[in-house]
C-alpha cells in the first residue's frame, strides 16, 4: 500500500520582530501558527503540525531554521510546497527551501548543532539601516577584553548563570552545554558579529552571554568574573546583563 503521508523538511527564514517567537501562541503570532495556517489553507483546512529545530525568542531572527511537517503524500512536489506555502506567508517570513526528509527525520531531535549570530553596532550613531537588526552600544569596546572574555566561555561548562527560567524548575545537568566556538569578527567603533557554534543552547543564553561579554569589554568586570559565573560552586549566581533580542539570528542547525 502506498504511503498516505511524507516527511517534509522545510529551511526556513523569519524577521523575529512581527512575531512573538517560534513557538505557537494562543493569539496566533508564533511563527509556527503562520505556517500551519498555510498548510491548513493549502490542505482543506486539515491542521497539519509542523515541527521546528528549536525555539526562537520574541523580535530573535532566523536565517536557516529547520522544520518538518508530514504531508499528503501525492498533493505537490517539494518545490511546489515551497511555491504554494510562500503565497500565503507573511512577506517576513519566507520558505527558502523544501525537500522530502529522510525516513525519521525529526528537526529537533537529529540537530547536532547549531549556530546564532548576534550583531551589535559600536559606534556614537546608530545606522537607520542596523534598525531591528543590531544592538546599539555607543560605549567604545575594549577589543582584546572583548576576545578574552568569549575565550573563557568557550568549552563545556554549567550555563546555568547564563539561562533564564521558562517558570519549570532544572535538573542541574539540564544546564551543562558544550561551546565549541565563540567567532568575534569587526572592531570597536563599527559593527562587531559574534557568532556562537555549540550542541545546544538554554533559554536566552546567547543573549545573556552577548551581555555579559559587552559588561566585561565596557570595562565594567574582569573577564575573570565570567570565570566565577561558570564555577557551579557559586550557584545560584546569575546574570542579569541580557542582550536585547533584535541582534540575534539563528544561522545554521547542523545534522
Amino acid at each position: 500500500m502506498e504511503p498516505t503521508s511524507r516527511r517534509l523538511r522545510l529551511l526556513i527564514s523569519y524577521d523575529g520582530h512581527p512575531f512573538r517567537g517560534w513557538q505557537s501562541q494562543a493569539d496566533g503570532r508564533g511563527v509556527q501558527d503562520h505556517l500551519e495556517a498555510a498548510f491548513a489553507r493549502l490542505c482543506g483546512g486539515e491542521r497539519l503540525p509542523v515541527h521546528g529545530s528549536g525555539r526562537t525568542d520574541t523580535g530573535v531572527h532566523a536565517l536557516g531554521q529547520v522544520a518538518h511537517v508530514d504531508v499528503p503524500a501525492t498533493r505537490l512536489a517539494p518545490e511546489q510546497w515551497r511555491a504554494a506555502l510562500n503565497a500565503h506567508l507573511v512577506p517576513k517570513l519566507r520558505v527558502l527551501e523544501c525537500r522530502w526528509a529522510r525516513p525519521g527525520f525529526h528537526a529537533r531531535f537529529d540537530a547536532k548543532g547549531k549556530v546564532y549570530r548576534y550583531r551589535l553596532w559600536n559606534g556614537p550613531v546608530f545606522p537607520p539601516l542596523e534598525l531591528g537588526r543590531a544592538w546599539h552600544v555607543p560605549v567604545r569596546l575594549d577589543a582584546a577584553l572583548l576576545r578574552e572574555a568569549a575565550q573563557i566561555l568557550t568549552g563545556r561548562h554549567d550555563f546555568r548563570a547564563f539561562s533564564a527560567s521558562r517558570g519549570r524548575g532544572q535538573d542541574p545537568a539540564d544546564t551543562v552545554r558544550h561551546l565549541g566556538r565563540i567567532g568575534v569578527t569587526g572592531k570597536p567603533g563599527g559593527l562587531i558579529a559574534l557568532t556562537f557554534e555549540g550542541e545546544g543552547f538554554l533559554y536566552k543564553m546567547v543573549r545573556l552571554l552577548t551581555g555579559s561579554v559587552v559588561y566585561c569589554a565596557q570595562g565594567k568586570a574582569p573577564a575573570s568574573w565570567l570565570s566565577e559565573l561558570l564555577d557551579p560552586r557559586n550557584a545560584p549566581a546569575k546574570t542579569s546583563h541580557a542582550a536585547p533580542a533584535e541582534g540575534l539570528a539563528l544561522v545554521r542547525v547542523r545534522y
